[in-house]
Formats: structure tokens, sequence, C-alpha cells
């Protein structure tokens, strides 16, 4: 009967005493504890020190960062939120703002100023062998329809080549031949006149011409088609009779 007032005291001393008899490591109850245990109490840095440490990871970033993604990488108890909304005052009227991507934030060049980054650009776009021929027959053979440029070039035409050359504004839809089927008919607009300097299509130069100028060759193609000469053109010689064909070498058959 008289142990029990000493069992009694014991409960009492362990916890006037902060610490369990039994742990004789020193350690304390504070080292182990659980995750999401309070850290220590250290005051925030300054307003305008965070405010400084965001536009730094925003100005560093290659993409929009969110308000974790900031207080992931400032110290504890600083205020992400606050910070981006100075930040945000300050640059407001300035060449760079900053602006909400979503849930993120970026800096990003003032609207009114985006014209400052544009560059133009001219692109030379050299027309295919194939949109050059169909524009060859056209000029020369307009009104031309498009069996009358795939019977010419003795191949077919395929459609991109014409919207090609419709694009570029030098050929365009002419009136429908009056023939079973009614097909359209494509001719050279005013744009190829003036871009090749020529008044009308009767300026276009004759086959002469061209091939004094190396621009055409004078060998017809094997298997190709020649442009037909135009209706009174002087310049085209006159064709030379046919000859008796000689043997293989070059000797004429008795």
């Amino acid at each position: 009967m008289s142990r029990a007032p000493e069992n009694d005291a014991a409960p009492d001393a362990r916890a006037k005493g902060g610490a369990d008899p039994a742990n004789t490591s020193g350690r304390g109850d504070t080292e182990g504890d659980a995750p999401g245990a309070p850290q220590p109490d250290f005051p925030p840095p300054p307003m305008d020190a965070q405010e400084r440490m965001v536009e730094a990871m925003l100005f560093a970033s290659a993409e929009p960062l969110g308000l974790a993604d900031l207080a992931a990488r400032m110290p504890h108890g600083a205020d992400p939120a606050e910070a981006v909304a100075m930040l945000r005052r300050r640059y407001e009227g300035r060449g760079v703002q900053l602006h909400r991507v979503g849930e993120r934030f970026a800096f990003r060049t003032a609207p009114d100023l985006s014209f400052l980054m544009q560059t133009e650009t001219l692109e030379t776009r050299r027309l295919s062998r194939a949109a050059t021929e169909t524009l060859a027959i056209i000029a020369y053979h307009q009104p031309a329809t498009r069996a009358e440029i795939e019977e010419i070039r003795g191949v077919a035409s395929s459609r991109g080549t014409l919207d090609q050359l419709i694009e570029l504004g030098w050929v365009r839809i002419g009136r429908r031949r009056m023939t079973p089927g009614r097909p359209v008919t494509f001719v050279v607009t005013e744009a190829f006149l003036d871009h090749f300097g020529l008044d009308s299509a009767r300026d276009l130069p004759g086959l002469a011409e061209l091939r004094a100028a190396g621009l055409l060759d004078s060998r017809p193609s094997e298997g190709g088609f020649a442009l037909a000469p135009a209706p009174g053109d002087d310049d085209v010689a006159p064709e030379a009779p046919d000859e008796p064909a000689g043997d293989l070498f070059g000797q004429e058959d008795e």
C-alpha cells in the first residue's frame, strides 16, 4: 500500500521533465518527426525581395510559371501571389509586361510594340518546268483549254500547275469554248503583260528571236511537241523536203 504514491508520481515527473527517462540518446523529441511537422519559425523575406525573386525566375524561365512553381523555389513563408501582383503593377505601361497565361505567368512584349519585332522577307519562287511550259502555251495559244495544253505538251497537266499560275495572277479563266462539253479556256492577265513589259500578247517574241537569245533549243526534243507558229509568222523558215534515208554507214541505197 505504501508504493502507490510512487507510481502516481512517475508520470508527473515525466510530464514536467519533458523527456522520457528511458530516452538516453539525449536527442530530444524534435528529431525524427514525421513529415509535415512545423518548420522553424523564420520570418519571410521582405516583399520587395520576394518581388525580385519572382522577377528573376520569370525572366530566366523559357516557359510560363505558376504560383506553385514559384512557391517551390521561394523561402518558407513567402507570398508569390502578392509578389506577382506587385510585379504586374510595376510593369504596367512598359515595353515588357507580365501577362497571365492560363494559370501561369510570363513576360511578353507589349502588344502595341509587336510591329517592331516583325520582319518581312521576299521569297523568290521559281516556276517548275511544267508551269513554265503551260504558261508559254497559254501565252502563245490563248484562249487555250486544258485538253489543248495537254496535247501540245504531250503529257497530262496536273491541276496544281494551273492553280499555281492562277494564284500568281498571270493566268485567269476565260470564256467557255462553244464545243461539246463547253470546256473552260485559260488566258494570260494584264499582270503577266506588265511583268514582262508587254503591251499585248502580240508583242511576245517569235521562235527565231527565242532561238537567237538562247532561250529555245533549235533541235526538236525527242517525243516532244514544238510550239506552233502564230499565223503570219515570217520568222519561221519553211521546212525542207524530206530526203531519202541512208543506210547505217551514211551511204545511200543504189
